[in-house]
């Protein structure tokens, strides 16, 4: 816009003999810069006319293009600032209203963006997922994905209160700092002591603090890369089968799930909706080739492979 101001300016400077200035008859630099502030933002007063052809062509095909210019550029500022944002602010409020089974994602780095971006892969839907975050440019990128955002640091209670921590399934805790992480833990614990929280943790030493602290499953990026490097080196296609396992978009898929009705009394190798590797009863942790897993009872958990052309929408 200055620079659009800075052409009329000149334009008009150069063209200043052609410029009649009706209350006092001299056209000084002052009244240039009037002038064109004047002529650039509405169509003039009249104190001040083109005379000339040239100063009159000037202001008709440079001056005039430069006001609906700047005209649109003050438009599309109030839309970014005032009603965008104005929108964007009612729509979350709106959403964060309604949010209930959600999930939280605490942090919008590269561990908190990829996370959202796999839940959305996985068609979970983005009105249900909030980002909480004290990087507002990061907000305005989740924003764009559709999913609602939490300016604000997530240690403290009245964030995690305005994203409906109390209402939430899962919160994901990826701030990438490990204190940070564990003070977000105690914090949505004593606010939403049923909800799942998972925490990255970047030290190995601070895995049992995040326990300590209530964190309901723990992921080390660091010691399972290591752990995947090394396991490598038995075989090149292992990474690749593990990462088929963790997204969306493998060939197979780990799924969790709770026993159906129709499997109740069941061997856990009997089912056939998918291949079962492990069963949860309770907070027991069950192989499928003990014998707790030749029964299986309401209420159990099984963790089953699924390929693609066989996944359900049972939940």
């Amino acid at each position: 816009m200055l620079l659009l101001v800075g052409i009329a300016l000149g334009g008009h400077w150069i063209e200043r003999s052609g410029l009649r200035d009706n209350t006092d008859g001299a056209v000084s630099f002052l009244d240039i810069v009037y002038f064109t502030v004047i002529t650039v933002t509405t169509v003039g007063y009249g104190d001040i006319v083109p005379v000339s052809d040239a100063a009159r062509m000037f202001d008709t095909f440079v001056v005039t293009p430069i006001r609906i210019f700047v005209f649109l550029i003050f438009l599309g500022s109030a839309y970014s600032f005032m009603l965008r944002q104005g929108w964007e602010r009612w729509r979350m409020g709106f959403i964060r209203r309604e949010l209930k089974d959600h999930v939280i994602v605490c942090g919008y780095g590269r561990s908190g963006s990829a996370a959202v971006s796999e839940l959305l892969e996985r068609d979970h839907p983005a009105e249900r997922i909030v980002v909480v975050d004290t990087n507002a440019d990061r907000l305005r990128l989740a924003e764009e994905l559709g999913v609602a955002t939490v300016e604000g640091d997530a240690t403290h209670n009245k964030v995690l209160e305005i994203a409906r921590v109390e209402t939430a399934r899962t919160v994901i805790v990826c701030p990438g700092r490990d204190d940070t992480a564990v003070l977000i833990i105690l914090t949505c614990r004593r606010l939403s002591p049923q909800a799942a929280v998972a925490v990255s943790i970047a030290a190995i030493e601070n895995e049992l603090l995040a326990r300590d602290a209530g964190a309901s499953i723990i992921v080390n990026p660091v010691s399972f890369g290591g752990q995947l490097l090394a396991q490598c080196t038995a075989g090149p296609h292992v990474a690749d089968y593990v990462a088929d396992l963790v997204t969306r978009n493998g060939k197979i898929e780990l799924r969790e799930r709770a026993v159906r009705a129709d499997e109740v009394g069941s061997a856990a190798r009997e089912v056939t909706s998918g291949q079962i590797v492990r069963l949860y009863r309770g907070d027991r942790a069950i192989s499928i080739d003990e014998p707790d897993a030749q029964h299986l009872q309401a209420g159990d958990l099984v963790i089953e492979l699924v390929e693609p052309r066989r996944r359900s929408s049972t939940p």
